[in-house]
């Protein structure tokens, strides 16, 4: 192979990157061909098919699912909720008690 050859394809990289165009020489070394137009050629076809895969549209997306180990039954969901709820309407209750005790400890100081 020659050297003008040689700069032609490594030229290639200021154009593709350079994981393609060693996919293209090697598989140029496998057919045998070794001149930069083929595997310039067989560079421009793999940067074609990658660019085609990318615009293609994905169809291992999943899907919702309803049923996971992670995820818990609804009435769970339910029961935390009602819990929640109970919970913070004692508050205001548990808030007042506080008050009135340390309004009486100050009183008592």
């Amino acid at each position: 192979m020659g050297q003008r050859k040689l700069w032609g394809i490594v030229g290639l990289a200021k154009r593709s990157p350079k994981r393609i165009i060693e996919m293209a020489c090697e598989r140029a070394m496998t057919e045998g061909m070794y001149s930069y137009t083929h595997v310039k050629t067989l560079t421009e076809q793999l940067v074609s098919d990658a660019l085609r895969l990318l615009d293609e549209p994905t169809q291992a997306q999943q899907s919702l699912t309803q049923s996971h180990a992670l995820i818990r039954d609804g009435s769970d969901y339910a029961d935390l909720f009602t819990l929640g709820a109970n919970h913070c309407a004692t508050l205001p209750e548990l808030a007042t008690q506080q008050t009135q005790t340390q309004t009486e400890t100050e009183i008592t100081l």
